[in-house]
């Protein structure tokens, strides 16, 4: 009688299939991950448009025009995290737009396609503008 020598364990094949899907979940994980770091990291540029808005306010309660960063902020013209860049633009008696310019790896922040790299809050004539939209937390 014969006898068959029954082997046992992975071939060469099954270790690569093993592997690759290794890889892919991995791959997938570490994309995901860097999408909520980048999306945290925007709440950084909120806070700062926001308390500038308000410092802005307080500000033209005291004169008949909005102020500048350098008026309103003391000239600070990076988010308290350094995430982002701060400018104010186009300020008037009724209007002033700030901007948040993402640095680093927020020069590539996205959220459904849109590009959340730069945020606008624009205020004209009482009414206030969060741009873009979707980049911005309901």
């Amino acid at each position: 009688m014969m006898r068959r020598n029954k082997k046992s364990g992975f071939t060469l094949i099954e270790m690569m299939i093993t592997v690759l899907i290794i890889g892919i979940t991995t791959l997938t994980a570490v994309y995901l991950y860097q999408d909520k770091i980048k999306r945290g990291r925007r709440i950084d540029a909120v806070n700062a448009l926001l308390s500038i808005s308000l410092a802005e306010e307080r500000y033209r309660s005291n004169n008949t025009t909005y102020g500048t960063l350098a008026q309103v902020w003391g000239g600070v013209t990076a988010s308290q995290e350094g995430y982002y860049t701060l400018a104010i633009s186009n300020v008037s008696a009724t209007t002033y737009t700030v901007t948040a310019t993402g640095t680093g790896t927020q020069t590539t922040d996205t959220e459904d396609a849109t590009s959340c790299a730069t945020l606008t809050l624009t205020m004209s004539s009482g009414t206030i503008t969060k741009s873009p939209a979707t980049c911005w937390p309901t």
